[in-house]
């Protein structure tokens, strides 16, 4: 028993819970909850007791609610359950019935977590060494990166897991010893979930060939947490150097993507974030070879390719709102015109030969690739003849520019730089000098 509590102290120690947060434990009445509570109620910790009532097990289900509703007026504590119609759900969500029952029960804890008096700053699972080895399999054998096989965090932001350390056979010793009385989930005996067929069937045959299973299991568990650190370290490295940020889009330019190894790997880790599958990226790969326009979606986001590079935009921005100009490149078209790039001599140059439609640069002082986009709030640069920034709404303002004309405006930005407002004035910082010995010529063909 003074193990147990000892342990369980400790772990609260290491996950940063005080004696002054308020705790609400994840209860159902089976063997594991009713030690959570129990070792909760020791420690002399600030705890109430929920119960989801997931209505899957008939007459079962009430029973061990009032299981619950007891416990909580044994030791005195605040008692909150819920009923949940989870069959009609699963039907309607077109999930296994597991993962819809995790998913109404976690966002119902987190409807009681908060900072006002009668909150909770933490939820409580009674997940053990046990489950955490079963997950570790689950995900192996079901395909994973590193990640998964980190097998189930201890805290996940407010969620928190201390008993995760701790074995299935520790648990019922210590209920045995205070003589804990708990319900027995009749489920738990069959292999219609995947979870049950790991424990009842595939874990005690591999045992029979390794007896030191567990044991063996637990140690990679931790080896695999810290390998997926440096994991973690190393991708995080790559991504700084191929994502470019461009409002709500990113952009990745392919001649760096493709010297990346391993380029598979990289690729993966970065189109997660997107909700592309795992099968996807070998997809994302050929689309680098691809013809330009072409694209890969996942449920919420859009891989173009994009000349030399691939742009990640949320599916209700994938028609390229902003594009990507090459050197060389002579022709651009985009929504409202058609830019017309060209290099001429200085001795070409007439500046009296342009208008509000074409744009004559330094070229010494332009870099690419640069971007052509709709401008934004917040944009500014430094109108030609002057010497002080302006924001883009006020120059607009000034130029008593119509909202409609407003909104057809789009700018030509070199490193967060505004060269040109399309149509308007080129900036000041960009000029012909009477130092310039090339001139980049860039014209609205279609104006």
């Amino acid at each position: 028993m003074e193990n147990l509590l000892s342990t369980f102290q400790n772990a609260l120690k290491k996950l940063q819970v005080s004696q002054k947060d308020r705790l609400l434990l994840a209860v159902s009445g089976g063997l594991d909850s009713v030690v959570l509570t129990t070792l909760s109620s020791m420690a002399g910790l600030d705890f109430g007791i929920a119960h989801a009532n997931f209505q899957l097990r008939g007459e079962e289900s009430t029973r061990d609610e009032e299981f619950v509703r007891n416990l909580a007026i044994q030791y005195n504590k605040p008692f909150v359950s819920k009923k949940f119609d989870t069959a009609r759900l699963t039907e309607k969500e077109k999930e296994s019935v597991q993962l819809t029952a995790r998913n109404l029960r976690y966002a119902w804890f987190k409807t009681m977590l908060g900072n006002k008096p009668g909150d909770y700053q933490y939820i409580v699972t009674a997940h053990h060494q046990d489950d955490n080895i079963e997950t570790l399999l689950m995900h192996f054998l079901r395909g994973t990166g590193i990640t998964g096989l980190t097998g189930i965090p201890e805290k996940n932001e407010h969620l928190i897991r201390p008993l995760l350390s701790v074995s299935k056979n520790s648990i019922h010793d210590f209920a045995v010893s205070e003589n804990l009385k708990w319900v027995e989930d009749s489920s738990n005996a069959k292999d219609d979930y995947t979870r049950n067929f790991f424990r009842n069937q595939l874990i005690p045959s591999a045992a029979t060939v390794f007896p030191d299973l567990k044991h063996n299991l637990e140690d990679n568990l931790q080896r695999f947490s810290e390998a997926a650190i440096l994991y973690q370290q190393a991708i995080l490295q790559h991504k700084k150097k191929l994502l470019k940020a461009n409002g709500a889009e990113f952009h990745i330019p392919i001649l760096l993507l493709k010297k990346s190894i391993p380029l598979r790997t990289i690729l993966y880790e970065i189109l997660k974030d997107f909700h592309f599958t795992p099968g996807q990226t070998d997809d994302v790969i050929r689309l680098m070879d691809a013809s330009n326009g072409k694209y890969i979606s996942s449920t919420t986001h859009r891989v173009i390719k994009n000349r030399s590079w691939l742009i990640i935009a949320p599916l209700e921005h994938a028609a390229v709102s902003h594009i990507i100009i090459d050197e060389n490149q002579a022709d651009i078209d985009f929504p409202d015109g058609l830019l017309r790039i060209k290099k001429i001599a200085r001795t070409d140059f007439d500046p009296r030969s342009g208008d509000l439609n074409t744009a004559f640069l330094d070229e010494d002082k332009i870099r690419f690739p640069l971007i052509l986009r709709k401008w934004k709030a917040g944009d500014y640069f430094y109108p030609l003849g002057m010497k002080k920034k302006k924001k883009l709404a006020r120059f607009f303002i000034d130029q008593k520019l119509s909202k409609t004309a407003k909104e057809k405006i789009w700018v030509l930005v070199m490193d967060s730089q505004i060269i040109w407002a399309v149509g308007q004035r080129i900036d000041n910082r960009f000029c012909i000098q009477p130092s310039t010995s090339r001139i980049l010529r860039i014209k609205n063909g279609d104006a």
